[in-house]
């Protein structure tokens, strides 16, 4: 029975042409939105866990409450203590210092007069004094525009375009101007030893990036951190496990009254994440959903158009002593192998955009500044080619496809069979 459908779509194509372009246009729409919202989302999800979230965030709770300020004066102290039982408890999970702060940034010119000002963000990352993923991580040789990555006392690295603004070059001193964690000034002069572009307009357009070293010291912070950050093993987000890991942490510290007391905050439920989160997880429902609402609509009106034309030979059929279900199931069985055919089809077509979107992505580098997002953004939005894309096209494919031609082919059973021989008069 399949090969005699499969060979009467073949055949006849005036019945299977236009639905099976329907069809693949739609499956591969609905591939590529979800390859690229797969792609979008992730890589926010990935920056944000990257550069500023980690898995896992450790603060101290009035930190924590006035986190926008980057309040180092409320930082954690004693940071060993919080680490050591950390590790030993997920000795799979990379635990790393991070500190966060803000100044001005002098530029001396050769007779030691000031050229230059601007804002700085610092960014401290264990880079040469203790954790090596970090450097990893963070992917500094493949940002590092030129120069060379800090590896002693007081070097330090700044984003390209800034650097640029600053007039600065490779080996130039540069002046920190801030407070310390204790509310005195703090000054400290770095040498420029390289230049890196991430791709994020934060990063490159004002961040200066130092040793966690040399941020201790400058803040006057010593055994002390803004934040702990932790990743799971390899790097790969796991929602349910960090609500678990923040469950047990905060546990410990429950009944604490000390407002330096430390609490852990899941990457979910940091900023908007939470939000970004669960609106990538509908989105893909919410675009199946749309589809198949869409393609049925017209999917029946190209199967009532197809049953006018083929309403002679429905009648033929029943004055034969073909019964009116036998009728309707194979044409339901055509819906079927017509779905199959443009999903495989739309499918393809839509998996070959999203490698290319994989590859190669939208810039919108122009357009960030205007981009107010409460997480890191990307400044090339790429899609992604996930596991899910082989089969998500065929649920709108299939299901739109025999719904449409279910509706349609009502019309089979409002043939009256006494008069048959009348309606095929010549």
């Amino acid at each position: 029975m399949i090969k005699f459908l499969l060979n009467g779509i073949l055949r006849d194509k005036s019945r299977s042409v236009l639905p099976v372009i329907i069809v693949s246009i739609g499956v591969m729409l609905t591939v590529l939105l979800s390859g690229y919202m797969a792609g979008v989302f992730g890589d926010v999800v990935t920056q944000s866990a990257k550069f500023d979230t980690g898995h896992v965030k450790i603060m101290s709770k009035a930190y924590a409450e006035n986190i926008d300020q980057l309040p180092n004066d409320l930082a954690l102290l004693g940071i060993n203590e919080v680490i050591a039982p950390l590790q030993e408890a997920y000795p799979d999970m990379d635990w790393v210092k991070r500190i966060k702060f803000g100044g001005l940034l002098d530029v001396l010119d050769e007779e030691g007069e000031s050229k230059g000002q601007g804002p700085v963000t610092g960014m401290s990352f264990e880079i040469y004094s203790g954790n090596d993923s970090e450097l990893k991580r963070m992917n500094f040789e493949d940002a590092l525009v030129e120069g060379s990555i800090p590896a002693a006392k007081n070097e330090a690295l700044l984003g390209v375009k800034f650097a640029d603004q600053l007039g600065l070059k490779l080996g130039d001193e540069m002046t920190f101007i801030g407070s310390t964690m204790n509310g005195s000034m703090a000054f400290t002069v770095f040498k420029l030893v390289g230049t890196v572009r991430f791709g994020t307009a934060v990063m490159d357009e004002g961040a200066m990036i130092i040793d966690v070293a040399d941020a201790q010291h400058l803040l006057d912070m010593e055994n002390g951190t803004s934040e702990i950050l932790g990743y799971l093993d390899n790097d790969v987000y796991d929602e349910e496990a960090t609500l678990e890991i923040s469950k047990v942490f905060n546990a410990r510290y429950a009944d604490s009254k000390d407002e330096f007391a430390p609490i852990m905050i899941p990457l979910k439920k940091q900023g908007e994440l939470e939000e970004l989160i669960t609106l990538a997880d509908s989105m893909s429902a919410l675009l199946i959903a749309i589809f198949i609402f869409a393609m049925s609509i017209v999917l029946w009106n190209t199967g009532l158009l197809a049953g006018l034309r083929r309403y002679k030979e429905f009648g033929i059929r029943l004055s034969l002593g073909e019964t009116k279900g036998h009728i309707y199931k194979t044409f339901i069985g055509e819906a079927i192998l017509i779905g199959i055919i443009g999903s495989i089809i739309g499918t393809i077509i839509g998996l070959i955009g999203i490698y290319y979107l994989q590859e190669v992505g939208i810039d919108i580098s122009s357009m960030m500044d205007q981009i107010d997002a409460g997480f890191m953004m990307p400044s090339v939005m790429r899609g992604k080619v996930t596991p899910n894309l082989f089969y998500i096209g065929f649920i709108p494919g299939l299901f739109a496809m025999v719904l449409g031609n279910m509706l349609s082919g009502m019309g089979i059973y409002k043939r009256q069979t006494a008069s048959l021989m009348k309606e095929l008069e010549v």
